[in-house]
């Protein structure tokens, strides 16, 4: 190992994008940056393992369904492919994300040392391969940008082929025509839905009175009746005893003493920060018991010159909000303060089937806090594009306030969600007056598009003021 340590302003820890976005900002910012990664390669779970993979994975799945639905002549087009045919298309979308992730590394002159990051003082790291140290790196400031993994629980064999998490549930080489998805948060909807979509048996066991409860009410009743309508399983208000798996399926016992039978398992619920082997305690740190740490709004840790973001900060737990958060970071270490914007207003967007997105205040948040609003509501079915598409489940609902006319939440349910969102984002962040419901009303759009959804509720919401 060399015995002097390279010099730099700021160290990020991690290459997902939350290091991403603190290392090119930074890098731009005229600070020496350097990156360690402990992955061959740079673009972390999210590119390898997560958002990126289980995306394209879905991507194939629908391509697929459309397939199926617009056989010509009614004559058989397209053959069942198995499962790892579906998965394999992700792997060069994953290669060229990797080929432009590094680029902006290389365009930037920030090298990235391949190894595990450790702590060996405030202001050291040592990047390792296993015990071996291979560099010393010493920097002004840190940024812990590391991530986070599936939840294990401890009762649970995951070197079992059947017993899966969303990591392994990736790299399964085989085709089970049942399920049985553990924990119903966003990775659980997700993939239950897509594996609805390749015609599996699904049940999706959930340990909460209802799915997704930070969503809108009615979001929620329309995913769980279009989960249901699929075929899918649902059960609520349900906790692990323990899991029996074989050589030919799983069957996993609740405390209700319900058994649930399956070809495999998905355990969905929850996920750890990727904290330990950081050798936190030398700077001061520790996490909490899921590995997260605990940031101020500048994402600094107790210790001011460490900062932390993304997952292993724990919630929104998004590759968006990540990567503004190292944004944000990456300004604050420049001493740009302008940036705070970045972390607010962020969208969540749910790949389930039909697609989910949201931001803003919910209905029961402003009852909540006795905000007078209204709504406007689109419904797909009626759109001519939707019709013309064959999308027709879903809508778009805005909520805004009754006298300012301020819209103060856009919550959207179904296809292309996670698009149509972001047209209400871009009205909602601008200052008053700029940001009512009229802009929608008084605007033209393009017909026929989804985007008239907007036009639509827009005047539904307004025809209810009076």
């Amino acid at each position: 190992m060399q015995t002097t340590a390279e010099e730099y302003d700021v160290v990020v820890i991690g290459s997902g994008p939350g290091g991403e976005g603190a290392a090119m900002k930074a890098a731009k910012g005229g600070k020496r940056v350097a990156v360690v990664e402990r992955a061959p390669e740079v673009g972390g779970n999210c590119t390898h393992l997560g958002t990126i993979p289980s995306k394209a994975l879905r991507q194939a799945i629908k391509v697929y369904g459309q397939h199926r639905r617009y056989q010509l002549d009614g004559r058989k087009t397209l053959g069942t492919p198995g499962y790892p045919e579906m998965i394999a298309g992700a792997a060069s979308v994953i290669r060229r994300q990797v080929d432009l992730r590094q680029s902006f590394y290389d365009r930037n002159r920030v090298p990235v040392y391949q190894g595990e990051a450790r702590f060996v003082d405030t202001h050291t790291v040592e990047v390792c391969a296993g015990e071996a140290p291979l560099a010393r790196l010493r920097a002004k400031a840190f940024v812990i940008a590391t991530g986070s993994r599936p939840w294990r629980p401890p009762m649970l064999d995951f070197t079992h082929p059947r017993i899966l998490d969303a990591d392994t549930v990736l790299q399964m080489d085989w085709t089970p025509q049942s399920m049985t998805v553990y924990g119903a948060g966003v990775i659980g909807c997700e993939y239950a839905s897509m594996f609805r979509n390749l015609g599996w048996k699904m049940n999706l066991i959930n340990t909460r009175d209802k799915l997704l409860s930070y969503l809108d009410d009615e979001i929620i009743d329309a995913l769980s009746y279009h989960f249901r309508d699929s075929g899918i399983t649902l059960r609520h208000d349900e906790e692990l005893e323990g899991v029996d798996a074989s050589d030919d399926g799983v069957v996993v016992h609740l405390k209700s003493g319900k058994k649930v039978k399956a070809d495999a398992i998905l355990f969905a619920l929850g996920r750890t920060g990727n904290t330990d082997g950081l050798r936190l305690e030398a700077v001061g740190l520790a996490p909490n018991e899921r590995g997260q740490l605990d940031v101020d709004e500048h994402f600094r840790t107790k210790v001011p010159h460490v900062y932390a973001v993304g997952d292993v900060i724990g919630p929104p737990a998004l590759a968006s909000a990540a990567y503004d958060q190292g944004r944000y970071v990456g300004g604050h270490l420049c001493g740009v303060v302008e940036a705070s914007r970045l972390t607010e207003l962020i969208p969540t967007g749910i790949y389930t089937s039909p697609e989910i997105s949201s931001i803003g205040a919910t209905e029961r948040e402003l009852t909540e806090h006795k905000v007078p609003y209204e709504v406007g509501h689109a419904q797909f079915k009626h759109l001519a594009y939707a019709q013309i598409a064959g999308v027709t489940v879903g809508m778009l609902k805005m909520l805004f306030h009754r006298e300012s006319k301020e819209i103060l939440g856009i919550h959207c349910f179904g296809d292309r969600a996670s698009e149509i969102v972001h047209i209400g984002q871009a009205i909602m962040s601008q200052p008053y007056p700029h940001n009512t419901i009229d802009y929608f009303a008084d605007t033209t759009f393009n017909y026929p598009t989804m985007a008239e959804a907007y036009r639509v509720a827009a005047l539904n919401g307004l025809n209810r003021l009076f």
